[in-house]
């Protein structure tokens, strides 16, 4: 049994935590060692999304002026 056969999963098709890898993995995020951390993946998926988001973008005003220099 592999790793993720003992963890949590959440499947973005159905919407349902399942534990072990029963879906395609194209459907499911995860893992995550608690059912209840699972149920959250819609919201943390969010919050990991804004935080990339802004990092990119803090990211590119740092490199903006180096790029407009270099013209």
């Amino acid at each position: 049994m592999s790793n993720g056969d003992e963890k949590y999963w959440y499947n973005l098709e159905t919407g349902e935590v399942e534990f072990g890898m029963i879906s395609p993995s194209v459907d499911r995020v995860g893992p995550f060692d608690s059912e209840a951390e699972a149920a959250r993946a819609p919201e943390l998926l969010k919050e990991r999304s804004r935080a990339w988001a802004e990092e990119e973008a803090a990211e590119g005003g740092w490199d903006s002026g180096a790029a407009e220099n270099a013209e």
